[in-house]
Formats: structure tokens, sequence, C-alpha cells
């Protein structure tokens, strides 16, 4: 009898493993998605307790914002600097140092709690260089799914991917930073620790094909000053950048004011901020499930355009809902959209862009994300001060529509070009999957949150 439960037991098992992380996508993405989920985690648990420590240190509102501003600060700064370093080195090597290098700093704010000298100085000194590792760490991070996933399933290792960020990320990881941090204020970030060291053992397993710059390298501006060329004479990979710059300014406008707007607009109390970010991650689950069956039986310019719509109109319905669950329904919703909008235009940028440009093609498409939130909050910020806490609602509902309507037709050539580079593709041949022998496969880029797909943290979200 236990023979036959142990069996009936492995049996599931398998077909779960298989679900989650096809096995035709090899070992080295099933050990890239383990590592990813377990960083993710830890990523989630100082996602609760970071804010709850600046909090314990000051109520300055000025040290408050400065905590948020010096996180993303590092990708302004060097977010174009750190595309031409994942395109000349050794991308494993630049994930597992940066790994390494979060667990020491890591390490020393813990120490420095526990020896009580964590005073505001350290702690945004501490987020400064959080920042500057994750620009490196996560531009490289980006490239990683097309060095190992062919082309047509780069749609399905995404959301996987996602699907991490989503789980144990918003989710899981929260909580347990809330409760950590009440039973001990460095415990929060020991438990990152272990994390992220335990997603370095992980990633260490993982094999890529050669890949980095050749022969004498030309200045670090030439090697950006080419990428920007490509991305530009691209027309499909131009439009999804401007796209996504421009629909983050509008989304961040609206995100600026989220924390009052959940407070006194939907009376929600305390607990609205937390409810609407459960809400949008329960949306997010619903788009994972149901993304590799929309792939499947939708055409990408038809998900691109309908995500884009939904994303317009849920401004619009936030800017004239009074009512708690209707807006928790509409950020629901919203959530769906930005997992499944997320995923597909990974994947189409991934098909788009060769291998030696991926880091530099991907930092701009990070900077466009960091700096569009950037500007849409500062934007947000006025416009509520002077028309309300609605009105950066009805800001980002007008601007998305009009930015939806100047890329309306070029939309269809994003997708014409992602489906033509999955005609082109021999995915048929062995030589083009990572099918257990983990042969590189011949393919292209990755996404953000993101980018983020390792990490998604604060208001920010990856397209």
């Amino acid at each position: 009898m236990m023979a036959v439960w142990s069996g009936w037991m492995g049996s599931r098992s398998a077909r779960f493993a298989e679900f989650i992380a096809p096995s035709r996508l090899g070992r080295s993405f099933r050990w890239l998605l383990a590592s990813s989920w377990v960083t993710n985690l830890g990523d989630g648990i100082t996602l609760a307790a970071g804010p709850l420590l600046v909090a314990s240190r000051t109520h300055d509102p000025l040290a408050v914002a400065m905590a948020a501003l010096l996180q993303r600060l590092p990708w302004l700064l060097f977010g174009l600097y750190a595309g031409v370093v994942a395109d000349r080195l050794n991308r494993r090597a630049i994930v597992i140092t940066t790994g390494l290098v979060r667990a020491a700093i890591l390490l020393l704010l813990t120490a420095a709690i526990l020896t009580r000298r964590a005073d505001v100085a350290v702690i945004l000194a501490a987020l400064f260089l959080f920042g500057v590792n994750e620009t490196f760490g996560e531009t490289t991070t980006t490239t990683l799914l097309p060095m190992l996933v062919g082309k047509p399933d780069l749609g399905i290792a995404n959301s996987r991917a996602l699907t991490g960020v989503i789980v144990w990320n918003q989710l899981a990881g929260p909580p347990a930073g809330a409760v950590l941090f009440a039973a001990g204020m460095a415990l929060p970030f020991a438990s990152e620790t272990v994390c992220v060291l335990a997603g370095v053992l992980l990633f260490w397993q993982v094999r890529l094909p050669a890949h980095g710059a050749r022969g004498p390298h030309a200045r670090v501006r030439e090697d950006i000053r080419e990428g920007w060329r490509w991305l530009w004479a691209h027309a499909a990979v131009r439009t999804l950048a401007i796209t996504i710059f421009t629909f983050n300014v509008t989304f961040g406008a609206a995100w600026s004011v989220l924390v009052l707007y959940a407070r006194e607009r939907l009376g929600m109390g305390e607990l609205g901020f937390g409810l609407i970010t459960t809400a949008m991650a329960a949306g997010g689950l619903i788009g994972a499930v149901c993304y590799g069956w929309l792939e499947r039986h939708v055409r990408l310019g038809v998900i691109m355009r309908g995500g884009l719509i939904i994303e317009t109109l849920t401004y619009l319905a936030l800017a004239l809902a009074r009512w708690a669950w209707l807006a928790l329904i509409v950020f629901a919703i919203l959530g769906a959209h930005a997992f499944i909008w997320a995923t597909t235009s990974a994947a189409v940028r991934q098909r788009a862009v060769p291998a030696r440009f991926q880091g530099r093609v991907g930092s701009v498409y990070l900077i466009g994300v960091v700096g569009g939130i950037v500007i849409g909050s500062a934007l947000g910020g006025l416009v509520a001060s002077v028309w309300g806490i609605t009105a950066p609602f009805w800001f980002a509902f007008a601007g998305s529509a009009i930015i939806l309507a100047a890329i309306w037709r070029s939309l269809l050539q994003i997708a014409h070009a992602d489906e033509h580079a999955r005609e082109s593709s021999p995915a048929a041949s062995p030589d083009h999957r990572s099918n257990g022998t983990d042969r590189p496969a011949a393919c292209a880029l990755a996404i953000p949150a993101a980018t983020s797909h390792r990490r998604a943290r604060g208001t920010r979200r990856t397209r």
C-alpha cells in the first residue's frame, strides 16, 4: 500500500514539476527558476521590513522619500553602463558576484541593527548600495532566459519567472517580513541573506553558452551609442521602448497617491494599501494560469492592444469608483493585465534583440521603467495637490488614451516582428532547445518589473 501511495505521489509531483518548468526548457532553466523564486522570497521579506525599519528610525517625510529615491537613483546613474558590462563580461560571474555583494551588504546591515548603530544615515547608505548592486545584477539577469530557452518557449518561460514574483515577492514575502520584523528588527534581513545565498548556490548550477565581447573593447560611450542606435533603428523594439516609458509615466502618476486614494477616496483605512496590492497579486495569478492558453489562441497584436485598452480603462474606473469592493475588482483586473503584458512584451523583445545587444537594450528598457515612474510620481503629486486625489487617475486615463491612439497601428508591427521571429526560428531542432543536455539556444533578450524577472520592489512594475 505504501509503495502504491509513494508511486502515486511521485507521479503527481513529476507532473506538477513538468507543469511549472517543462523539461523541454532544460535543466539550467530549472536551476535559474529555482534561484529566482528563492531570491524573490527574500526580496518580499524586506519589501515589508525595509519601510518598517526606516519608519522605526524617523518620521521625517523627507527621509522616507529619500529612501525610495536612493533605491531608484542608481538605475538612472549607472543603468547604461550596467548594460555595457552585461554585454562585455561573463554574465554568470556577474550574477554570482552581485548576489554575494548583496549578501555582504545585508550582513553588515544586520550587524548594524544588532549593535544599535543602524541610524537613518546607515540605512540610507545601505539602500543606495542595494540600488547600485541591483542595477548591475538585474540588468544582467534580464539577458539570461534567451540564452537558455528557444524562442517559441520564451513566453512560457517568462510566465513562470513572473509567477515567482507574484507568489513569493508579493504574496508570501511581505507578511513573513512583517512578522519577522515584529519578532526582531534584524530577523528579516538575516532571512533575506539566507535566501540570497541559497539563490546563488542554485544559480551556480546554471550553465550558459559562450558569450561576451571578443577582442579589444571600444570605449564605453561607443558601446552605449551602438546599442542605442540599434534600438532606435528597429521599429518594433523602438515602439515597445516608447510604450514602456510613456505608460510608466501614467502608471507612476496614478500610483504616487495610491495610499491616500485608498484611505480618503475609498475609506479603506490603514489596511487599504495592503488590500490593493493583494488584489493585484491575485489578478496576476489569474493571468499566470491563463497565459499559456492565451498565447496559443490569441494573436500577440490582439493581446497587446487589448491589454493597453484595459489599462487605460482601469484608470477611468478608478477615477470614478467610490466603493472599495469595486475598486478591488478593478485592481485585480489590472494585476492580470500587468502580468500578461509583462510576459508578452518580454517575449517579443527577447525574440527581436540580438544576443550581443541584450544588456545594452535591456538597460534602456529598465531605465525607461524607473525613469517613467519617477517622472510620473512627480507629476502625480503635483496634479493631486492642485486638483485633488482623483486627478492623477484622470491624468493617467487621458495620457494613456492619447498614447494608445498614437501607437495603435505600431503595435501590430511589434506583433509582426515577433511572429516573423517565430517562423524563422528552427524551434523543432534540438540545437535550439535546452533539451536536457543544456545546449544553448540561438536567441535574444529578456525583461523588467520588472523588471526585474527577479524582483519587483515597491510600486515599480516591469513591462
